[in-house]
């Protein structure tokens, strides 16, 4: 079966949409939608900084993912997540796939490590700056794979409220017995569904993605667990030893750079190509 990887996100058919008329809004109806949009962008905000502010955490995440094939069919595959970040420079990244496929990202505030215990490689680059500067360059420069990395940085409440275009307050619900608020958001490329509870500790239970502009709007589905604000760790769990006759690669987006490095010794040296 051949998979199109894509973004990930689902969306839900509107009352707008069902009805194929737009709906009239009175002045109190509208003043309550005010006052949603306004304790929505409270809680989320607070969930936000809190994360932001928090200097160490740890928790599990287990998601699902949706995956455009050929035919039109969406085929749905998940993934494990363990997750610890130690701000500024420690961050620690397990995953095992549903088809059994492990991989693990590391960086200890001067080189990011992606490795792949299965085929025994690893790539490493170098990049100071801290977790932030990190997960932006892995993300960006790398072309690399981290869903939901932006929980994970300093700037999570800044990029959060910036990129939110639209928020609502869905309602007030329970998530496995604990009482939380469910919101819905939208952004230029995702919608977004996020389950926050109630309490001193607004630390996400779910989590639902729709990227409303890719083929087939897939979906990516998260759920929280195992919280852990105080988590007991050593330095060298964020740093890499290569395991022995472990081969190291380059990341993929890096083989243009490398290739014309390696033109430009050639022509300086005379070497044969």
């Amino acid at each position: 079966m051949k998979m199109l990887y894509v973004g990930i996100l689902i969306t839900t058919m509107s009352w707008v949409q069902m009805v194929g008329a737009e709906p009239v809004v009175t002045p109190k109806e509208n003043t309550q939608l005010i006052e949603k949009s306004a304790e929505a962008e409270d809680v989320l905000m607070r969930m936000a900084e809190f994360l932001a502010k928090t200097p160490r955490f740890s928790f599990n995440l287990n998601s699902s993912y949706e995956v455009l094939q050929e035919s039109g069919q969406k085929i749905e595959f998940g993934e494990n997540r363990k997750v610890i970040v130690n701000r500024p420079n420690g961050l620690r990244v397990e995953v095992a796939h549903s088809d059994g496929e492990q991989h693990l990202v590391l960086y200890d505030g001067k080189e990011i490590t992606a490795f792949s215990p299965s085929k025994n490689v690893y790539a490493q680059t170098p990049k100071s700056g801290g977790i932030d500067e990190a997960v932006k360059f892995f993300l960006r420069d790398l072309g690399m794979r981290l869903p939901l990395a932006l929980l994970l940085t300093s700037q999570f409440p800044t990029e959060i409220d910036r990129r939110t275009q639209e928020l609502d307050y869905v309602e007030r619900t329970v998530i496995d017995g604990v009482p939380a608020h469910h919101l819905a958001g939208r952004t230029e490329t995702v919608d977004y569904q996020i389950w926050i509870p109630d309490g001193a500790k607004p630390l996400p239970l779910r989590i639902v993605l729709t990227y409303k502009n890719s083929e087939g709007q897939p979906a990516y589905r998260a759920e929280f667990s195992e919280w852990n604000l105080t988590p007991e760790f050593k330095d060298s769990q964020f740093a890499f030893t290569p395991p022995k006759e472990a081969q190291r690669i380059s990341f993929a987006a890096e083989l243009p750079k490398i290739s014309a490095e390696r033109l430009t010794t050639q022509e300086k040296t005379g070497e044969q190509k």
